[in-house]
């Protein structure tokens, strides 16, 4: 690990944010269409217990589709391998939010990262859980991981998604018709949602992502083995159809959501939040991306050596 990593971070700071293309937020959610594209926050917890950050680390977001990440390690918890027989293992090559491969693939989404998958790893842990106690045991999970209490579920955005959430409940109804939804879509939806809005700091974020980076000093919340398995999917499909790219310039797996966050987890090493709300097309954050780019590339730090 570089002596330096404050003022890399620094200097990561001073160069993304003097740039002007901020792309643009998601504005089909109406709660983060009011969020200020030029805000950017960076945070990187380390085994020694350190915490180093820059810029906007201490202003909440919503960690939207970071989510899945948590819900993935809670639904394997529950159910182990059979999970694999509802959601496939494979980069979708399509948006977070298609509806193309699950005809094809008679309702079984591709991985548990897109929407239609982690729709249904929130059934799954719906099968052994109330909606209210599956959202208490997701909270409990992600205050435990980041050793923080304070973090909650914004009720507004909550309801945003729910109004507008009309793509997701036609995937939903669509797995349900293929019998790949054991609960009735409205159900399991309204929980999806919240579990979409829960709002952390780049601080908490990158804190909470420590029960994955497998090191010493870093909580150890999952078996080792799924700790890999999660990385892999991250590295793979955490990105949606942009995941290739992400993996080629940075080497890291990592998880984005349209609040503009992104986790991402050095094996062994640290656990890196970045966030700034303006969007690629893909709905991955622009300057969130090239940040961790720049990161990647001053630290060396990538799991291809």
């Amino acid at each position: 690990m570089p002596t330096n990593l404050q003022d890399i971070l620094d200097q990561i700071h001073e160069q993304v944010t003097a740039r002007s293309d901020h792309g643009e937020v998601a504005t089909y959610i109406p709660e983060l269409a009011r969020v200020d594209p030029k805000q950017f926050g960076l945070a990187v917890a380390l085994p020694d217990g350190r915490l180093l950050s820059v810029g906007d680390a201490e202003v909440p977001f919503s960690i939207q589709s970071i989510s899945k990440v948590f819900t993935l390690a809670i639904a394997l918890g529950r159910v182990g391998n059979q999970l694999w027989k509802r959601v496939g293992r494979e980069p979708s090559g399509h948006a977070f939010n298609s509806i193309l491969q699950l005809e094809h693939e008679k309702g079984i989404p591709r991985n548990p990262f897109i929407n239609a998958g982690a729709i249904v790893v929130t059934d799954v842990i719906l099968a052994s859980s109330s909606p209210k106690e599956a959202l208490a045991g997701l909270l409990t999970f992600i205050r435990t991981a980041a050793d923080d209490p304070n973090i909650y579920i914004n009720e507004a955005v909550a309801r945003s998604e729910k109004e507008t959430g009309h793509r997701n409940l036609a995937l939903a109804h669509f797995m349900r018709g293929f019998g790949n939804l054991t609960h009735e879509p409205e159900l399991t939806l309204g929980t999806y949602f919240h579990q979409c809005a829960v709002e952390m700091s780049c601080r908490q974020l990158a804190m909470a992502g420590r029960f994955l980076v497998n090191a010493r000093g870093m909580p150890h919340l999952i078996s080792p083995s799924r700790i890999r398995r999660i990385n892999a999917l991250m590295m793979t499909c955490g990105h949606y159809d942009g995941s290739g790219d992400f993996a080629f310039r940075v080497g890291l797996p990592a998880k984005s959501g349209v609040g503009g966050g992104i986790l991402v987890i050095v094996p062994g090493k640290a656990s890196i939040a970045v966030w700034s709300p303006g969007l690629t097309p893909l709905g991955n954050s622009r300057l969130g991306t090239e940040a961790v780019h720049l990161l990647a590339q001053r630290t060396q730090w990538s799991v291809f050596g």
